[in-house]
C-alpha cells in the first residue's frame, strides 16, 4: 500500500492540487484503485461512504484526460443532484491546475444553460440519469468520445429506479471505454449490470475496518414514538456535539423536531425533498461550513454531503432499509475521525433495527434513558456551547486562494467574448503563457478566468490598460461576493 501520492508517478499540476487540498497520504481505496485505474483496468469497487472513493476515481481519471479534445471525455452518473455537485467539485479541485473544465448536469436547473456550457470545451460531465437522457434525445451532448464511465453509488441508482435509464445512456456510449463502478453494497442487479458493461472488472473491496478503524460508535434507546422529541432533546443536551444530523422519516417529522428546536433558540436549519433545490444547496453549504450547529433531514441528505466532521449522527427514525442506515451514518466518522451514530427505536420499529443488525454483521449496542439529574447536570457546559462561537469551515477551494487569483471581465457571450480571446491576450503579457491560466467560464455578460501560479496580481494590473479584443474591459478580483455569484450563476448553467 503507497504511503504517497508521489509514488503513482502522477502529473505535477495534479500533485500540487493534492498538496493545497491537504491529501497527504493515500487512504486504502486511493492506494488500491489509483494504480490499476492508471493501467486502464475495469473495476467494481464495494466500499461504503466517507473512504475517499471520490479522490480515488478522479485522481487516474483526470491524468488520463487529454486536454486538447473538445468533446467530453469522462462521464460520471450519480443518483441525486447532490452528489453531482460535490463530484463536479471534487474534480474540478483535482484538476484544477491541470485546466480540467468539470459540468454537472441535473433536472431542476435550466436545460438551456446546460446545453449552452455543454457546447463549450468540456472534459469531465457529471449527471444525473433522467437529465442527461434529455440532452441525449435532443443531440444537446455529445458522447462520442467518452473513454471513461463511473457509476457512482449504483445501489442507491439501483434503488431509486434509475437503473434502466443508467443501461440506457450506456447503449450511447463507445463500446472501447473505461468503466468504473461503486457500490456500498452489492445486490444482484449490480452484479448483472457489471457482468453486462464492464470487461472483466477487478472487484476491490473495502471493509469497515480499512475506513475508520471502527472509529464510530453505534448506540439505540428503546423509546415509544410520543417521547421521542423529549429524548432528543435530551441526547443533543449530554452528548453536547459541535454538529449533528437529525434523519426522520417523514417531513411531518423533519417538521416536528425542527419546530421544537427553533422554540429552544437552538441554531437548526432543516431540509426535505418537498423544498426548492436553491433552498436546499443553501442549507446544505450553510451547513457544510459550519453557520449552524444541528440539521434536521430525511434521507435527501444521506448522500453527496462531504463535510468534514459531523460528530453526531441521530436516526429519529430509524429507516425502512439497511442500507439507508449505512449512508445515514456515513456521515459521520469521516477519513479516520470518531464518530457516534444513535437511533430512536420504537415498539413498532423493532424489526428495522434486527434487519440492520443482520446486514451489518454488527449488534447494535441498547442505552438505557438519560435520568433528569444527568441532563440537569449537563446543561450548563451545553448552554455554554450554544452561546459560543461556530467554527467556520471554508470550502477545499478556499484553500487554492494563495495560488490562484480569479478575475472577473465584465464582458460574455452576448458581446461574443470567446475563451481565445482571453487566451490570446493573456499570453501575450510578459512572462505569461496559457499554462498560467485555469478554467474560464464564460456567462451572458460574464467571464471569470482563473490565474495560476501566483501570478494573478500581475495579469491583474496588466489588464487596466490592456484591451481585451480591441477594447479596455472592467476586470476586477473576484472577491466573496463575486464568488458567490459566480457559483449561483454556475449551479444555474448546471
Amino acid at each position: 500500500m503507497s504511503n504517497s501520492f508521489q509514488n503513482f508517478n502522477l502529473n505535477p499540476n495534479i500533485i500540487k492540487s493534492l498538496d493545497v487540498l491537504n491529501y497527504n497520504v493515500p487512504t486504502p481505496i486511493q492506494s488500491r484503485v489509483i494504480p490499476p485505474l492508471l493501467n486502464h483496468r475495469d473495476l467494481v469497487i464495494k466500499s461504503k461512504t466517507g473512504s475517499g472513493k471520490t479522490a480515488a476515481f478522479s485522481i487516474p481519471i483526470i491524468q488520463n484526460i487529454k486536454w486538447d479534445k473538445r468533446e467530453p471525455q469522462v462521464l460520471v452518473l450519480t443518483p441525486t443532484r447532490e452528489l453531482a455537485i460535490q463530484v463536479k467539485e471534487d474534480m474540478f479541485n483535482i484538476g484544477r491546475f491541470s485546466r480540467i473544465k468539470v459540468e454537472a448536469v441535473y433536472g431542476k436547473s435550466s436545460y438551456e444553460s446546460q446545453a449552452k456550457q455543454l457546447k463549450q470545451r468540456t472534459h469531465v460531465i457529471v449527471s444525473t440519469p433522467g437529465r442527461l437522457i434529455d440532452h441525449i434525445e435532443n443531440k444537446t451532448v455529445d458522447l462520442s468520445q467518452i473513454s471513461t464511465l463511473v457509476i457512482d453509488e449504483a445501489d442507491e441508482l439501483l434503488r431509486m429506479g434509475f437503473i434502466d435509464e443508467v443501461e440506457r445512456i450506456i447503449h450511447f456510449l463507445p463500446l472501447e471505454r473505461l468503466t468504473v463502478l461503486l457500490s456500498a453494497t452489492m445486490p444482484t442487479d449490480i452484479e448483472k449490470l457489471s457482468n453486462l458493461y464492464m470487461n472483466n472488472p477487478e472487484l476491490i473491496v473495502i471493509e469497515d475496518d480499512e475506513l475508520t478503524e471502527n472509529k464510530l460508535t453505534q448506540y439505540y434507546y428503546e423509546v415509544e414514538q410520543k417521547d421521542k422529541l423529549k429524548l432528543i432533546d435530551d441526547v443533543l443536551i449530554i452528548r453536547n456535539p459541535e454538529s449533528a444530523i437529525i434523519f426522520c422519516n417523514t417531513k411531518q417529522a423533519v417538521d416536528d423536531v425542527c419546530e421544537m428546536m427553533d422554540e429552544k433558540e437552538y441554531l437548526v436549519h432543516k431540509i426535505h425533498g418537498d423544498m426548492e433545490q436553491k433552498d436546499r444547496l443553501k442549507v446544505m453549504n450553510d451547513f457544510k461550513h459550519g453557520l449552524f450547529r444541528y440539521l434536521v433531514a430525511t434521507d435527501v441528505a444521506a448522500r453527496g454531503l462531504d463535510i468534514d466532521s459531523v460528530s453526531l449522527i441521530v436516526n429519529y427514525d430509524i429507516p425502512y432499509h439497511a442500507e439507508s442506515y449505512v449512508h445515514r451514518i456515513g456521515r459521520s466518522a469521516r477519513a479516520g475521525k470518531e464518530g457516534l451514530a444513535i437511533s430512536f427505536i420504537s415498539n413498532r420499529e423493532s424489526h428495522y433495527l434486527d434487519q440492520i443488525n443482520t446486514y451489518t454483521n454488527h449488534d447494535i449496542m441498547m442505552l438505557e434513558r438519560p435520568t433528569q439529574e444527568v441532563v440537569n447536570q449537563a446543561f450548563e457546559v451545553f448552554q455554554n456551547r450554544q452561546t459560543s462561537d461556530l467554527v467556520i469551515k471554508m470550502g477545499k477551494g478556499f484553500e487554492f486562494k494563495e495560488e490562484i487569483m480569479k478575475l472577473h471581465i465584465n464582458a460574455g457571450k452576448k458581446t461574443k467574448m470567446r475563451a481565445s480571446d482571453i487566451v490570446g491576450t493573456i499570453c501575450a503579457i510578459p512572462g505569461l503563457s496559457a499554462k498560467d491560466i485555469g478554467v474560464i467560464t464564460i456567462l451572458d455578460i460574464s467571464t471569470f478566468v482563473e490565474i495560476l501560479n501566483k501570478k494573478g496580481e500581475l495579469v491583474f494590473e496588466t489588464l487596466q490598460t490592456m484591451p481585451i479584443k480591441g477594447r479596455l474591459r472592467v476586470v476586477s478580483k473576484a472577491n466573496k461576493t463575486e464568488y458567490e455569484l459566480a457559483d449561483e450563476a454556475n449551479k444555474t448553467l448546471e
